[in-house]
Parts: C-alpha cells; structure tokens; sequence
C-alpha cells in the first residue's frame, strides 16, 4: 500500500512538472512576443512604446539595443521579427534579404555632445571647426575649446558597437570639416580615444563617470543621465541646444523618397545641425497570417497612438502625411510567404 501512494505521487509530481513546462512554452504565450533589435538611438523610446502597448494590447515587444548594424544584421538572419536602425543598410545588405524590407519612419532625433567638467557651471558652446578637431584628435585639452574653460584632458568616448549614431556623427564632421573622415558605423578615429562603449547607455555611464570626458548620445540618455549637452553651432552661425524643438527645425524640410528613406540631413540650415531618423525594418514576407497581422498592427499602433510618446521623451513625431503613406504601404506589400 505503501509502494502504491509513493508511485501515485510520483506521477501526480511529474504530471504537474509536465503540464507546467508545456504551459511555460505555450504557443498562445509566444503569439502575444513581437523580437525587435537594432539601434539603441530609440531605446527610451521604444522603452515606452512596449509599455503602453502591451498595456492596450496584451502583445510584449521585446527589444534588444545592440546598434544600427546588430539590428540589420540580425534583420538579414531572420532572428527577430523587426529590426531598427538610424541608417539605411547598404545594397548588399539589402540583396541578403530574402523576405524583402520595408523602412518605416518611427521618430527623430538629436546626437547631443554631451560632456562632463566638474566644477563648469556655464554653458560648454562648441564651433564647427572645433568639434571636428576633437573628434579626428587635433585639440586635446579643454582650454583649446574656450579660454575660459579649464586646463584639462579632453577624454574623448565613443561607440564600441557598428552605430547608426556613429554614422550621423561622422558623416556630419564630414560635412563641416576639412579634416578626411570617414563617414562610418564603426569608424578608425586616427587617433587614441579614451574608451569606447556599446550603445548610447554605455557612452552616458562613462562620459558621467569620468572628468574632462566628451561623448555623444542620443538626447534622451543625456536627460536620463544628467549629462550637460553642448551648445553646437549650426550652418547660420547660431549655437544651439538639442532641444525637441530645434530638432524639428533642423528636421522641417526633410523630404522622403517613395520607399520612406531620406538622402540628406547632415547638416541643416537651421535649428540643432546634429539630428538623425530611426526606422523600423520590417519585411514584405512574414511567415504566417498571424505574424503578419501582429506586427502591422503594432507599426500601425507606433504610427498613430504611438507617437503621441515622442515629444515627451525628446523624439520629433514623423509628420502625418509620412505615418499615413507608411500605413498605406504596409496594407498593399505586406504578404504572408509562399510555402
């Protein structure tokens, strides 16, 4: 009798273990999961659009910031079912997508430089010139920037990782300097930068922990980290913040090609010259109806609802003629693959 209870425990036990896992690994579970990874330019962003949309909707967007390039590559190998990215992915790139690629316009943003000088009270003002020389390692010493700033090291911190934000701020050098850089995710600087650290996060934490340090992030991890953001002078001679509002003017004439990209913002006329969009990549394939569905209704949402978020966390909104020719797009490419 004894025997008899300890064996009908036994399977009671393994029984419960079982049904358990199963449950653990529930497809209904892993129909509510949309994988998302790429740039970590949007990732306070992108923070809020998961909250709010799992609260409407039940659906949890799972995003990893790992950089523009992580995101396109991990859009080429099909492991994620959108990925982000502050630029546009080469021909090549585009040729190793099998299922195709839409881009859609999420939100814009300033590359603030932000920097850290224990004991300055006064607004840090960087010209053109001088913000390249730092950059490509021509000045060194804080002093050169303004004389009245103090006789320290400039510790110059950049992206470990392949960054779209990288790219903005070296095409944008590019543009304004006479100095050769190369405009590139994960460019060779020409010289010895003090550290370098992945995604924007990782740039904040080091530029707040270190004196003299200068670095450049999006916007909103400057706020978060209660990093000061130089004032940059634009092309009309003004020196200006990243604020939202200077953003959308720099971002006011940006004209959008057919498929929704952009050619060229690295150096507007007016407003805070430093400013980029991030996509979301999306393909014209997806592998079931209920795949497809999901993620268009989730763009759909991040175009309309969703970008009621932007403004508050130091995004610019995508004008609405953009969200509804974006919309528009997906309704008449997005297919379920052939078998």
């Amino acid at each position: 009798m004894i025997i008899f209870l300890k064996n009908y425990w036994h399977k009671i036990l393994a029984a419960t273990i079982t049904t358990t896992a199963i449950t653990l690994v529930s497809p209904a579970a892993f129909a509510q999961l949309i994988r998302g990874a790429g740039a970590s330019f949007p990732e306070i962003l992108y923070e809020r659009y998961r909250r709010e949309y799992k609260q409407e909707t039940g659906t949890n967007f799972k995003y990893l910031p790992m950089g523009s390039g992580g995101g396109i590559r991990r859009f080429m190998d099909q492991s994620v079912d959108v990925g982000s990215s502050t630029l546009i992915p080469t021909p090549i790139e585009r040729n190793q997508m099998e299922d195709g690629l839409l881009m859609i316009p999420t939100a814009g943003g300033a590359v603030a430089i932000v920097y850290n000088l224990q004991n300055v009270t006064t607004d840090v003002k960087i010209s053109r010139k001088k913000l390249a020389k730092i950059f490509t390692g021509k000045i060194g010493n804080w002093k050169q920037v303004h004389p009245r700033l103090p006789n320290r090291k400039i510790q110059v911190v950049v992206r470990s990782d392949s960054s779209g934000t990288t790219f903005l701020l070296t095409k944008y050098l590019q543009k304004i300097s006479r100095v050769k850089i190369l405009a590139s995710r994960l460019p060779n600087w020409g010289f010895e930068v003090f550290a370098s650290r992945p995604q924007d996060s990782g740039v904040a934490a080091e530029v707040r922990r270190i004196d003299g340090a200068i670095g450049y992030v999006q916007a909103s991890f400057a706020i978060k980290n209660n990093l000061p953001m130089a004032r940059l002078q634009n092309q009309a001679g003004r020196y200006v913040s990243p604020t939202v509002e200077e953003t959308k003017k720099a971002l006011v004439g940006v004209e959008f090609n057919e498929d929704l990209t952009i050619d060229n913002i690295e150096d507007p006329e007016d407003g805070y010259p430093l400013v980029g969009l991030n996509w979301l990549l999306i393909y014209k394939k997806y592998p079931s109806q209920d795949m497809l569905q999901k993620t268009q209704d989730f763009v759909t949402w991040i175009l309309t609802e969703g970008q009621e978020f932007n403004e508050g966390l130091e995004y610019t909104r995508i004008p609405e003629d953009v969200t509804q020719k974006a919309i528009k797009i997906m309704n008449s490419e997005l297919k379920v693959r052939p078998y």
